[in-house]
């Protein structure tokens, strides 16, 4: 059994079927069962004590017996606990004692429900062994014909080995069908972790590249105002208002995101509409007021047609591959190429001058992983993603994505 999924189960069920498994206490159900097998072997000794003075016993060999049937009986106690040595020393003393009988059937059931075959049938074979001798050492109770007690002792305990083993295997398949519930269960709360955890990591990527555009545009027109202190009014204005709108962006952009984090949030709450490749040319146009230069070449005549999945992909990679030209080659030219058709697939390729030279203005700071994440994302895609310095001294940041016919 996986060990995992033992310790959900009760410790009851597994002492069924792993001999090493105990249960801490007795339940409500083992205390009634066991005092009925108690009451059901103190009668027994009682009937028999009755029968042995009808057929003439002895007092001397009905007191021997009647202590041993007494002494069988409270055994019975320690049956769950130490079933096969039970039943052996009750049958050792049912080789002389007639009144042990009703506790030798319980302890003999309880081997068969508790224990494997092969244990099972060999602590038959040494009862019914016992009982080939009860003839020689109690002749008051043997029958005339030795080979009917033979043939009593074996039929009475496949009786009770056959019933104890369909008990045993009614057992086993409960158990078994609890513990693949518990096992459905466990597995589906860990798909459901696993579920959560890849949505909160597509958040992430989508937070970072929201956030990082926003915030580097921010950066790009707080460091024009600060190094143009004497700008005509109205550039300053129209700086001041793309920072405003782009930090009211920004700001909607973390309050969603964190709203979809948080606990308890409203699963049926629809979502943001996700930016698509025919939304690129708005946001050249965004980073050209920015203050950037951007040429976009576009080879693909209806940028609506691209699928709205590849799509959204492109526009990020774009996204990324302009704000991390804007944080390390500030004022360079940035080209932006995006070339593809259906069947052949999509290409994306942002491209600008490795920076030379001392920077400007202070760097933006980044955490570094926004080229992992979109080397992931493409991966995802079925795509594949390519970043680094050229021969002819550019940045070079290309991606090929799956555009089915």
């Amino acid at each position: 059994m996986v060990p995992e999924y033992r310790a959900l189960l009760p410790g009851v069920l597994l002492a069924e079927l792993d001999p090493d498994v105990r249960p801490a206490r007795r339940t409500v159900r083992d205390w009634v069962v066991d005092v009925l097998a108690f009451l059901f072997s103190i009668i027994m000794v009682l009937v028999l004590m009755a029968a042995s003075d009808e057929q003439g016993v002895t007092e001397g060999t009905l007191a021997i017996d009647a202590l041993l049937g007494l002494a069988c009986s409270v055994l019975l106690w320690g049956r769950r606990r130490w079933p096969v040595a039970v039943c052996l020393v009750i049958a050792i003393a049912g080789v002389y004692s007639v009144t042990s009988v009703g506790a030798a059937i319980i302890a003999f059931f309880t081997v068969a429900v508790h224990r494997r075959f092969p244990v099972a049938a060999a602590t038959g074979v040494f009862g019914v062994a016992g009982g080939l001798v009860f003839p020689v050492l109690r002749p008051d109770w043997a029958s005339s014909l030795f080979w009917v007690d033979v043939v009593w002792a074996l039929v009475v305990t496949a009786l009770i080995l056959g019933w104890g083993m369909v008990v045993r295997a009614r057992r086993q398949l409960v158990l078994s069908l609890r513990e693949r519930a518990v096992r459905a269960e466990s597995e589906q709360q860990l798909r459901v972790a696993q579920a959560q955890q890849m949505e909160r990591a597509r958040i992430a990527r989508e937070m970072h590249d929201v956030l990082a555009h926003r915030i580097s545009l921010l950066s790009l027109h707080a460091g024009a105002l600060e190094f143009r202190p004497d700008a005509p009014p109205e550039e300053v204005a129209e700086a001041a208002g793309v920072i405003r709108h782009s930090a009211h962006q920004a700001l909607q952009d973390l309050r969603e995101v964190i709203g979809v984090l948080r606990e308890g949030g409203d699963d049926d709450a629809p979502d943001r509409p996700q930016p698509t490749l025919a939304d690129l040319p708005s946001l050249i146009e965004e980073s050209r007021q920015a203050g950037m230069r951007v040429r976009l070449d576009r080879e693909v005549p209806d940028l609506a047609a691209v699928p709205v999945g590849v799509g959204r992909n492109a526009y990020r990679i774009v996204q990324e591959g302009l704000t991390n030209a804007r944080k390390h080659a500030g004022g360079s030219t940035v080209d932006v190429i995006v070339a593809g058709a259906a069947g052949s697939g999509l290409s994306v390729e942002v491209r600008n001058p490795w920076p030379v030279g001392r920077a400007t203005s202070p760097a933006i700071p980044g955490a570094g992983t926004g080229l992992v994440g979109l080397t992931e994302r493409a991966a995802l895609a079925g795509g594949r993603l390519e970043h680094g310095r050229t021969a002819s001294g550019d940045f070079r940041l290309w991606a090929w994505l799956p555009w089915p016919s």
